[in-house]
């Protein structure tokens, strides 16, 4: 009974845990700003304010992500978001 328990606490705890959904963390982190402009950021959905960021690569986005960038702060407003949800992020402003 034991090894049934455990076999099954193994198969829990390996069950990756699905990344949020971009639009929700959006709302709840980076509406402020993003749907503003508040201190001169990108708008969400302004192709011609995203364009000039996203030549610049997602290891340049990610850095100024991680270490804040002007007026953000780092992580901007998501603290628990991983790098998978912020690259979600920025594809879902930019579009």
């Amino acid at each position: 009974m034991k090894k049934i328990i455990i076999a099954a606490a193994v198969m829990a705890a390996s069950v990756s845990v699905q990344a949020r959904d971009a639009a929700e963390i959006y709302t709840k982190t980076c509406t402020v700003c993003h749907e503003t402009g508040a201190a001169n950021a990108p708008k969400r959905g302004d192709a011609a304010a995203w364009k000039p960021r996203l030549e610049k690569g997602n290891d340049v986005l990610m850095a100024s992500i991680n270490n804040g960038l002007n007026a953000m702060p780092p992580k901007g407003m998501c603290f628990d978001c991983t790098a998978d949800e912020f690259k979600a992020l920025i594809e879902y402003m930019a579009k």
